[in-house]
C-alpha cells in the first residue's frame, strides 16, 4: 500500500478506490474508525464464512462497535465491544457463540490486537417467521 501526504491528512489508492485518512473527520476517516471497522469487518466476515459452512442460513447480520479509549494515553483503544445482531429463523444462540469463538480463532485483526486491547463480542438474535 502507497500513502500519500495530502492537506489535511494522508491519501491512500487502494485496488478497491481511494481512502482519505486524517485527524479531523471533516478530511476523512480517523485512523481509530479505519482499526474498528478493520476488526469488526473482519470479525463479521470470519463469522458469516463460518455460518455458510455450517449451513446456518441467516437473513442479516448487522454489528455495532462500541469503543473505550483512553485520553490519559494519546486516545488510545483499550476496550472493542461488538454486539452482533443475527436475523434468522430457527438460530440456536449456543452455536451461534461457538461459531463466534471459532471466528474469532480465525480473524487476523483480532489476532493482531490480541494483548493490546479487549475485544468483546456479544450476540442478539432476531427470530423471523
Amino acid at each position: 500500500m502507497d500513502f500519500y501526504l495530502k492537506e489535511n491528512g494522508m491519501r491512500a489508492e487502494l485496488p478497491y478506490g481511494e481512502i482519505d485518512i486524517s485527524g479531523n473527520e471533516d478530511y476523512g476517516y480517523r485512523p481509530f474508525q479505519l482499526m474498528v471497522a478493520s476488526i469488526a469487518g473482519c470479525s463479521a466476515s470470519v463469522f458469516r464464512k463460518i455460518l455458510e459452512k455450517q449451513r446456518t442460513e441467516i437473513a442479516d447480520l448487522q454489528v455495532h462497535a462500541e469503543v473505550e479509549r483512553n485520553p490519559e494515553e494519546a486516545n488510545r483503544i483499550e476496550k472493542i465491544t461488538l454486539k452482533y445482531t443475527v436475523k434468522g429463523r430457527q438460530l440456536d444462540p449456543e452455536k451461534l457463540y461457538k461459531n463466534m469463538e471459532i471466528a474469532r480463532k480465525n480473524c487476523s485483526m483480532i489476532r493482531s490486537v490480541e494483548g493490546s486491547i479487549t475485544i468483546e463480542e456479544h450476540i442478539d438474535t432476531v427470530e423471523l417467521s
